[in-house]
């Protein structure tokens, strides 16, 4: 055996320590070192393949870009999340629970790219072939061009990838493949560091694209060592709950392309089908309004979305009031529970307060915050406010509406879908007109009471 040298990596951040820490002091984590140790093994060395991705320097001016052109693979949602399209030698990681549908995903965009002409190359070490075959005939993905390999290791995918000469890699996954030279277990921080820096090294020598698929922790991000989402390109996560047949897929990292945009896709029996209009996944369209209920315009990436915010407020049965909340930043309601206390004098303080965004999207923008406000106030008074009305604005803590990004664009959206009132914050720079809709301009929370006292 070769000689080896241990050094101690946090699984979080990829912080590494001649020694064992009880905590991370770069990230904060508790108990996240784990040893690393890299050994290799004497003898013949077993690659698979011989590169050399080593360029001289060159002026960067002397660069041509242009000559690297993305492909897409047709399937809108996706292209949308990766920037425009594959990137030649791009390595992307695609994460998500299990069952949420990463694989069906793959096999979907490998026929879709087969039927271009653009041969792919699909190993998996977690089905065998026949499982694969399965799935494609029931997705209707079947194709001479998609060519499957069922293989544990790394060396030997990359080997069977140098003969064949693919467009597209994919990997599934790369927590179960090892490299024979090394003596690291499946899935630990060595195998992986390994089999990915390989697979980086063929992607950039033959500027073939490979896909990795990950396996996540509990936590929701990709296990194994945090070093793994610095090394690839790109980190894309399928999202869902698993009681609904709708996927987000979301970026976590681009170096080609914005990180903002999300994909929307339905599961059914035969495979992920794109959503053509986002707002219907979030928004029901019952005829009755009810209190607690909201409506209200965020933006992910490009897109803005018009979706619902339902709460209740109820009167505790216990000493503590209890807050649950579903799709805001729990941090944020609590804030706004501040507010509507300290500004507009409610006592919440036995009420339990329950906050809901419909269809499950996770949110962040603080655009929501008014219509988050709304929505508890509009529950505790068990006033109802009509869904022919859009609150839109970050709430502060003194009570004062702010503009966010995009006013316009969600002006536009509401409008499109038939709103008659839009409340926003008095001071934007967009200039906002439309004369199918209502604007209202509310300085503060007050003025938006004030208005609502006539409606």
């Amino acid at each position: 055996m070769g000689k080896s040298k241990a050094v101690f990596v946090c699984k979080e951040c990829g912080y590494e320590s001649n020694k064992w820490l009880g905590k991370c002091p770069s990230c904060g984590s508790w108990n996240s070192f784990v040893e690393y140790n890299e050994k290799e093994k004497k003898g013949k060395r077993i690659d698979g393949f011989k590169f050399d991705v080593s360029t001289p320097p060159t002026p960067l001016d002397k660069i041509d870009f242009k000559s690297i052109k993305r492909f897409e693979t047709k399937i809108g949602e996706f292209d949308r999340v990766l920037g425009g399209g594959i990137v030649p030698g791009a390595v992307i990681l695609i994460g998500g629970e299990p069952g949420i549908g990463k694989s069906t995903l793959l096999l979907q965009v490998s026929y879709e790219l087969a039927k271009r002409g653009i041969r792919v190359l699909y190993s998996t070490s977690e089905e065998s072939l026949q499982q694969i075959s399965l799935r494609a005939n029931r997705l209707n993905a079947v194709s001479g061009d998609i060519l499957l390999s069922s293989e544990y290791s790394v060396n030997k995918i990359i080997k069977y990838a140098d003969d064949v000469k693919p467009g597209v890699l994919i990997v599934d996954s790369i927590q179960t493949i090892y490299d024979e030279n090394t003596d690291a277990q499946q899935g630990s921080v060595t195998g992986v560091k390994a089999c990915t820096s390989k697979l980086i090294r063929f992607a950039k020598a033959t500027n073939t694209p490979v896909f990795v698929v990950g396996h996540v922790t509990k936590g929701g991000i990709v296990a194994g060592p945090k070093i793994l989402e610095h090394m690839v390109d790109a980190v894309i996560y399928l999202e869902g709950d698993g009681n609904r047949g709708y996927r987000i897929l979301r970026n976590a990292k681009n170096r080609y392309g914005s990180t903002d945009e999300i994909g929307l896709f339905e599961m059914h029996s035969d495979g992920l089908s794109e959503v053509n209009d986002p707002t219907e996944i979030f928004l029901t369209r019952e005829t009755e309004s009810i209190s607690g209920s909201i409506l209200t315009v965020t933006i992910e990436g490009s897109r803005p979305l018009l979706v619902e915010i339902q709460a209740i407020a109820a009167e505790t049965k216990y000493g503590v009031p209890q807050r649950s909340v579903n799709g805001p930043e729990y941090k944020r309601v609590s804030t706004l529970i501040a507010v509507l206390e300290k500004r507009l004098h409610l006592f919440l303080g036995n009420q339990d307060v329950f906050l809901n965004v419909v269809g499950g999207l996770k949110i962040k923008d603080p655009g929501i915050d008014i219509a988050i406000l709304m929505a508890i106030y509009s529950s505790y008074s068990s006033k109802v406010i009509k869904k022919d009305t859009v609150f839109i604005g970050e709430v502060g803590l003194g009570g004062e509406l702010r503009a966010v990004e995009g006013m316009k664009r969600r002006a536009d959206e509401a409008t499109r879908f038939g709103i008659k009132n839009i409340i926003i914050p008095y001071y934007i720079k967009e200039k906002i007109q439309s004369s199918k809709t209502k604007i209202i301009k509310c300085k503060n929370v007050n003025n938006v009471m004030e208005y609502l006292k006539d409606v």
